[in-house]
C-alpha cells in the first residue's frame, strides 16, 4: 500500500474514536480541529479514500448503519447460490482462487507445513499475513490487538507447523488481494479448517460487497439451521478475515456481533465498502 493510505486509515481511526466519544453526529470543522488538519485537507483526505464526504462517512460508521445495511442490503444466501455468487466465482472482484486442506491433513495441526508470513499495510491498519506454497492460509490485524496478539492468534491454529519471516514470499499475492496490483493474476487462498468451517467460510464468500447476512441465514445455507451458535464459533475462526468477509456477517437483531481483531475494524470494514457501493 501506499504510505498514503496508510495515513488516511489511521485519520479514519482517529475520527472512529472522536465519533464513537460525540453524544452526536460532529460537523467537518470540528472533526477537522480534532485531526489538526484543515477543514478542506480533512475533506479531501475523506474523499480521496472512501469517495464520499465525512458528513456521510459518519453515518456508515454509526451503529445504527448496519441494522439498515440488515434492511436494505440483505442477502440471501440460497439466492446468492442460485445466481452464481458463491464459491469461487464470487471472488472474480477480489482476484482470488481458493483450494481447501483435505480433513485429515488439518487433523494434523499443520505437520509437515512450511509457513511464510510478513507484515503489510492495507487500508484496515497493519496486517499480519501467512501462506504456504500453495496460497494465503492466514490474514490478521493489529490496529486493535497489537502485533503480538496477532502473531501468536495464527501460529496456534497450525501448532505443528514451521513459520518462516519471508514478506517477499507473500507480497505479490497481498498486493493483488487488496487490489494494489491487478495484472489479471490471480491470488491464490490455501483454506486450513475443520468441515464445518470450510463450509461456514464458503458461504461467507456468497455475501457479495456492500451487503450483509445473519448468522442464522448462514446456518441455513449449509444446511444445519440449528448450529448458529456453532457458525458464529466458525465465523470467529476464520483465519483469512477480509478476504473471506466474516465482517459481512451480524446478529438478527443488526447488532455486529463480535469480530476477532476489534469491532473498530468491523465497523470501518463495513463503511469502507458501503461507500464504494453507493459511490459506484
Amino acid at each position: 500500500m501506499e504510505p498514503s493510505d496508510r495515513y488516511h486509515y489511521h485519520v479514519i481511526r482517529r475520527a472512529l474514536d472522536h465519533i464513537d466519544a460525540a453524544p452526536a453526529p460532529l460537523s467537518l470543522e470540528a472533526l477537522a480541529r480534532e485531526m489538526e488538519m484543515s477543514p478542506a485537507h480533512f475533506q479531501r483526505v475523506f474523499s480521496r479514500w472512501v469517495g464520499v464526504s465525512p458528513k456521510r462517512y459518519q453515518q456508515y460508521l454509526r451503529l445504527e448503519h448496519a441494522r439498515a445495511l440488515l434492511a436494505d442490503r440483505f442477502t440471501t444466501l440460497a439466492t446468492a447460490d442460485a445466481v452464481g455468487l458463491s464459491g469461487s466465482g464470487r471472488l472474480h472482484d477480489l482476484f482470488l482462487t481458493w483450494e481447501a486442506m483435505s480433513p485429515g491433513t488439518y487433523a494434523k495441526g499443520g505437520a509437515g507445513l512450511e509457513i511464510f508470513w510478513g507484515w503489510f499495510d492495507s487500508p484496515f491498519g497493519e496486517a499480519l499475513v501467512m501462506g504456504t506454497a500453495r496460497g494465503i492460509c492466514g490474514l490478521a490485524f493489529a490496529a486493535e490487538t497489537g502485533r503480538a496478539a496477532a502473531m501468536e492468534d495464527l501460529v496456534r491454529r497450525w501448532p505443528k507447523a514451521t513459520f518462516k519471516e519471508a514478506p517477499e514470499r507473500l507480497r505479490s499475492w497481498v498486493e493483488t488481494a487488496f487490489g494494489a496490483r491487478q495484472t489479471g493474476e490471480k491470488a491464490p487462498l490455501y483454506l486450513i479448517g475443520a468441515p464445518l468451517q470450510l463450509k461456514v467460510w464458503e458461504a461467507l464468500l456468497a455475501i457479495p460487497s456492500g451487503h450483509v447476512t445473519t448468522y442464522s441465514e448462514i446456518a441455513q445455507a449449509i444446511g444445519n439451521p440449528k448450529a448458529v451458535r456453532a457458525v458464529g464459533t466458525a465465523v470467529g475462526r476464520n483465519p483469512v478475515s477480509w478476504l473471506i468477509p466474516c465482517h459481512r456477517a451480524l446478529r438478527k437483531s443488526g447488532a455486529l456481533g463480535g469480530y476477532h481483531w476489534g469491532l473498530p475494524v468491523k465497523r470501518a470494514m463495513l463503511a469502507w465498502e458501503s461507500a464504494r457501493e453507493d459511490a459506484g
